[in-house]
């Protein structure tokens, strides 16, 4: 193994020979890690394992934007859920570059609920699904949801003013109040409303989904990594893919093998190993560190490594008006409607949802609207397009045992490794849900005078969980309330992997203020000499 190309690195250059924190991804979960520990005096090595795109950099069209951002590397999907059809080797939409799918993120902060830490208790033995309570409460995690949305700059928190209203979510909310709803809003957004943090407020340009070039919505590429970075105690490493964590003869995490740009392989000492490649990805890295005291795969004695993917509970609602609403004006996703986020057993199904405003622009809207449509419907919906407004639906999904992310045993990735099959079937609560929050939206439209709606199957799916998720007992999880591996010390996880439910909420928030909380721990156990 040759030393890591010096033209690859940012930041500061660590000796391959000298441990470090070493950090895989550099999204919600890495990204806030490199910055939380580098401001305590930490010295970190992130491995990203795509290019460091700047906001100069990012393309504000759909589809170069989409060649430029997306993890395109091969993957395969099985499972009765659509996306085995409509999109079988794209089951994730997600970013690969430096910030993660912070990049890509619609900016959505809303808090998880109390009841939503504690799924078993609440919902009780749900056939079919593989619940657990978490290890953790709202009260814990509380004072970090305060640290994570001062830091993205949360639009109706602390003091943050709301993004403006455009028309899609005018809409919106004119239908939610005609239905009777009562909680619905233009945020919590991530997204400046006035300048924040040295971030210009939003000039409602509508291109979060294609990397934000005014820099108004929150990411780790624009906040985080660069204040890790003029510590000077961060080594990022772009194009750096890691292939393998390996332990000592003491079962200690102690380095991680990664492939540069060119394919060629290094070793970076570590003293702790915190993985953060999402929810498909940290656990095909654990799966592929198998040894010989790990043999089906690292920190895998519950056998629950890659197990209980969830996916969140998604759909989306478009209608047609007789006037023009041009939703593509303003945000992507500029209001929420939190009302059926709620406990209630009476709808026919368990856990809540929420309905947010969503604008896809033309190309986007003709390749997800109805995949496969052509013809008469097809061009009749498109020709509606600038009087067409759209909503997004996202709940909590019941994790299953067999919902699951394994390696496929004959497709290779260009390094010659097994990629990810991603095998998801809805749960029967998961399909009760959507057909209920269908039937809402339909109703909020044609409050306010739709001639049509129509209803979008689940886009690639963007909210990726579970897979490494934490547990009280060993047995029945991967990792700890703070992310480290059960099995394996030294090894943390660090992304929305670590999740034991999903709960209602977009996850990022959540990411964050985990990832902040595994840092205060990180650096306490690393100054008690315990790590």
């Amino acid at each position: 193994m040759s030393a890591a190309s010096e033209g690859t690195r940012q930041g500061a250059a660590i000796s391959l020979d000298e441990e470090a924190v070493v950090i895989i991804g550099s999204g919600a979960g890495g990204g806030t890690l490199a910055y939380e520990l580098t401001q305590r005096g930490i010295p970190v090595v992130v491995l990203e394992a795509g290019a460091y795109l700047t906001p100069d950099d990012y393309e504000n069209d759909e589809w170069a934007a989409f060649g430029q951002m997306a993890w395109l590397d091969p993957r395969v999907s099985s499972g009765s859920w659509r996306l085995t059809t409509d999109f079988p080797n794209l089951p994730a939409w997600i970013v690969k570059a430096v910030g993660g799918s912070t990049t890509h993120w619609s900016g959505a902060t809303p808090r998880f609920r109390d009841y939503e830490f504690k799924a078993r208790t609440y919902y009780g033995d749900v056939e079919g699904a593989n619940l657990i309570d978490w290890p953790i409460t709202l009260a814990d995690l509380a004072p970090y949801y305060d640290k994570a949305e001062i830091a993205i700059g949360s639009s109706h928190r602390h003091g943050r003013p709301p993004l403006p209203a455009n028309n899609n979510y005018k809409v919106f909310a004119n239908g939610a109040e005609r239905i009777g709803y009562k909680h619905y809003a233009t945020g919590p957004y991530g997204t400046n409303a006035e300048p924040y943090d040295g971030r210009p407020a939003s000039i409602q340009d509508g291109f979060n989904f294609q990397g934000d070039k005014n820099t108004s919505k929150w990411s780790t590429a624009v906040r985080e990594i660069p204040r890790a970075l003029a510590t000077g105690l961060c080594d990022l490493r772009p194009q750096s893919q890691a292939v393998q964590i390996t332990h000592d003869r003491s079962g200690r995490a102690d380095a991680v093998i990664y492939a540069d740009a060119d394919g060629n392989l290094h070793r970076q000492a570590a003293r702790v190993v915190c993985v953060a490649g999402n929810s498909l990805e940290s656990p095909r890295l654990l799966l592929l560190s198998a040894s010989a005291s790990h043999p089906d795969g690292l920190a895998n004695s519950s056998g629950q490594v890659g197990r209980n993917y969830m996916r969140h509970t998604t759909a989306s609602v478009y209608a047609q008006f007789e006037e023009p609403v041009r939703m593509y004006r303003g945000e992507t996703m500029a209001g929420i409607i939190a009302d059926e986020a709620r406990l209630d057993t009476s709808r026919g199904f368990h856990g809540g949802y929420y309905m947010e405003t969503l604008s896809l622009g033309p190309a986007f809207l003709a390749a997800f609207v109805e995949p496969g449509m052509w013809g008469r419907e097809f061009t009749e919906m498109m020709d509606a397009y600038h009087r067409t407004a759209g909503l997004w639906i996202v709940g909590e999904d019941m994790p299953q045992e067999t919902n699951r992310i394994t390696l496929h045993p004959s497709v290779k990735d260009s390094l010659g490794l097994p990629v990810v099959d991603v095998h998801f079937d809805d749960h029967p609560n998961d399909v009760a849900m959507r057909e209920h929050a269908y039937g809402r939206a339909d109703l909020l439209y044609e409050a306010v005078g739709a001639q049509s709606t129509h209803h979008t199957p689940p886009y690639p799916s963007t909210h990726n969980l579970g897979t490494c998720r934490m547990s009280g007992e060993a047995a029945h999880g991967v990792v700890d309330s703070f992310g480290q591996a059960h099995d394996v010390p030294g090894l943390f996880v660090s992304d929305g992997s670590v999740m034991t439910t999903g709960a209602a909420a977009n996850p990022t928030l959540t990411i964050v203020a985990l990832a902040i909380r595994q840092a205060e721990r990180i650096a306490d156990l690393l100054g008690r000499q315990e790590l």
